[in-house]
């Protein structure tokens, strides 16, 4: 028996019903950023086909090289919002500033920000990518958004989501009434419910996956590179390494499979390797969010991720993401040692 037939639109006008005021702006930008999704999608399948791989040739305010997807996908997204109405502002990982909406569109109560496409590096090798994005109400004075409208805390998060594109197209989303996904169907060409109510499993049932780039065991700080060596020796239950190096399919894993996401801290420097590579805005405190509604969590070993005030739209964090099990271990065991 199939299972009921359940689309973006369709789930969005049933949570907008639970709210009377409600004027539909948001549930607007929700379906719209589906709209991008699934142009991103198209061109990402067929990316090998066009002249939209490789590098640009140039490089981010990260000192990342710039992929041609990347703009790519910043461009779709922006161009599918700019002019809605819905927003006062979008930022986006690719742009060291914030970008106010023109002034020949009207401007709307939220501000939206976006990693346009993690991962992009390995598309070339036909690994999954994805987007990951945030909203936040706006919270100025300032008609078209400022800069404090997107340094908030990711606890102020009203949504956050990621489009994950392989083998299938997903969007997952949170609004904090719970996790849910959708799965592109492409015969139809709607984003279709198929995973309702996402949560991490138990302790009991997590596969114990553990996360994590091996490559850069000798650039981690002592506490973590400590951490890694006893589990790997002492834990009752071994983990299973697995790492795409793609933050989008690496987090979707752990939240159907279980276990925890690790990015730590270096105790090196230099202008191509910093001390924290994840996004706190772009990245980290989006994928937080979803993970705090799907039972899990999110900390930078010491602090909750939801709770950190950005000083910067470039504001970085380590990461510790997955289960709250795995993660409230990895806390306690760095405040063991003092680390």
């Amino acid at each position: 028996m199939s299972r009921e037939f359940i689309t973006l639109s369709h789930h969005f006008l049933e949570q907008q019903r639970n709210y009377p005021n409600a004027t539909g702006k948001f549930t607007d930008l929700l379906l719209q950023i589906g709209v991008a999704a699934k142009r991103v999608s198209y061109q990402v399948n067929k990316a090998g086909l066009m002249d939209i791989l490789g590098s640009l040739g140039y490089e981010n305010v990260y000192g990342e090289s710039v992929q041609k997807l990347d703009m790519f996908s910043h461009n779709i997204y922006f161009d599918a919002l700019d002019h809605m109405g819905l927003l006062c502002a979008i930022a986006s990982e690719e742009q060291e500033e914030f970008i106010p909406i023109p002034e020949k569109y009207p401007t709307g109560p939220y501000v939206f920000l976006f990693d346009p496409l993690d991962g992009s590096s390995n598309i070339d090798a036909n690994v999954s990518i994805g987007t990951i994005f945030s909203i936040h109400r706006k919270i100025s004075q300032v008609p078209r958004g400022a800069e404090e409208d997107c340094l908030q805390p990711g606890r102020k998060q009203v949504c956050a989501g990621y489009i994950l594109y392989g083998s299938s197209t997903m969007l997952v989303y949170t609004a904090g009434k719970g996790v849910h996904g959708f799965t592109l169907d492409p015969g139809v060409g709607e984003f279709v419910l198929s995973h309702p109510n996402m949560q991490f499993p138990s302790p009991e049932k997590s596969k114990n996956i553990l996360s994590i780039n091996m490559g850069n065991y000798n650039q981690w700080d002592s506490g973590t590179q400590k951490y890694i060596d006893s589990i790997s020796r002492f834990s009752q239950k071994p983990y299973t390494y697995r790492y795409v190096g793609s933050l989008v399919a690496d987090f979707h894993r752990t939240l159907l499979y279980g276990g925890i996401f690790l990015y730590p801290g270096s105790h090196q420097k230099d202008a191509k390797n910093p001390y924290y590579k994840l996004r706190l805005l772009y990245e980290a405190a989006p994928l937080a969010f979803i993970a705090e509604q799907a039972r899990g969590k999110a900390s930078t070993g010491k602090e909750n991720i939801l709770n950190i005030f950005p000083d910067s739209l470039q504001y970085r964090v380590p990461l510790a993401i997955g289960t709250k099990y795995d993660v409230e271990a990895y806390e306690a065991y760095l405040a063991s040692i003092g680390s």
